[in-house]
């Protein structure tokens, strides 16, 4: 093997977090990976991306948490959904069948870009059961508020000429740089076209119609505490976007330095710090009678 070419984890991958199916509702099936002891952490990734993803961030956090990633409908080995055009709470639902056929009672949910739109909406709708705290990095809000729909035609066509024009591996070529802050190694730029690589179409089509059809805010707002993120270099959700979200709901907000848009790829230690955080003060709310 060349050591001066990137690594790409897959070994580790499968020995560190490895994946299983679990059946849910109607016989669909949801492809997680899955590591750890402990309170639960819950994590979803974003559009251009997998379970897989979160590696090294679940590696960090094993050692005190049971950390589950899925592979959102669609994606991986998952089970798409019915709708061409499916919602932020049809994504809500079948994250609630897997929660239910785990027995998960309580848990910490982590949503990144596209995967914050959907834990925001279950947040705020039947998850508010089961979740103990939000935490949000780099949050898409969508476009499906009134004053953004124009903008969302516009990217829907882009994305899905995109995809016709390219194919997955021409997309994973050509958009995995935006990911990246301004100086990311040869390892995290291969990870993320590794797992951008992996997107099956029919999937990436359908979280095309939801970055471009819902609203993060469409749901109104979750009752539990929640938390926002973002790289500081971060050009897909920027700072200052990501800032008024967290404002919007009434959420602290901080940057993650040295990362773009795939902030857990990049900096997985520090993003792993900032969930061990946000459960710490689960557990400081707990004892204090908040939680």
């Amino acid at each position: 093997m060349d050591m001066a070419q990137p690594l790409i984890p897959t070994t580790r991958l499968q020995q560190c977090f490895p994946e299983r199916l679990v059946t849910v509702a109607e016989g669909a099936r949801v492809a997680i990976r899955e590591c750890g002891q402990g309170p639960v952490v819950v994590l979803l990734h974003g559009i251009g991306s997998g379970a897989a993803s979160w590696l090294h961030c679940a590696q960090r956090l094993a050692g005190d948490h049971r950390v589950i990633a899925w592979d959102a409908p669609g994606y991986g080995r998952s089970t798409p959904l019915p709708e061409a055009r499916p919602r932020a709470l049809d994504y809500a639902n079948r994250l609630d069948g897997l929660l239910e056929a785990l027995d998960i009672q309580r848990c910490l949910l982590v949503g990144h870009s596209l995967g914050a739109l959907m834990a925001t909406a279950y947040a705020a709708s039947s998850g508010a059961r089961r979740v103990a705290r939000l935490v949000l990095f780099s949050p898409a809000r969508g476009y499906g508020a009134e004053p953004l729909r124009e903008a969302g035609r516009q990217v829907r066509q882009q994305r899905l000429d995109s995809l016709e024009r390219l194919g997955i591996d021409g997309m994973a070529c050509e958009r995995s740089g935006r990911l990246l802050g301004r100086n990311p190694s040869e390892d995290a730029q291969a990870w993320v076209r590794w797992n951008m690589a992996r997107l099956n179409p029919e999937g990436y089509r359908q979280a095309v119609e939801l970055l471009c059809g819902d609203d993060l805010l469409g749901q109104g707002l979750p009752s539990m505490p929640c938390e926002v993120h973002c790289g500081e270099d971060d050009v897909i959700t920027a700072p200052e976007a990501c800032g008024v979200l967290a404002r919007t709901l009434g959420a602290p907000f901080s940057l993650i330095p040295g990362a773009g848009h795939a902030c857990a790829i990049e900096q997985p230690e520090v993003v792993a710090g900032r969930i061990g955080h946000a459960h710490r003060l689960i557990v400081e709310g707990a004892a204090c009678g908040k939680a």
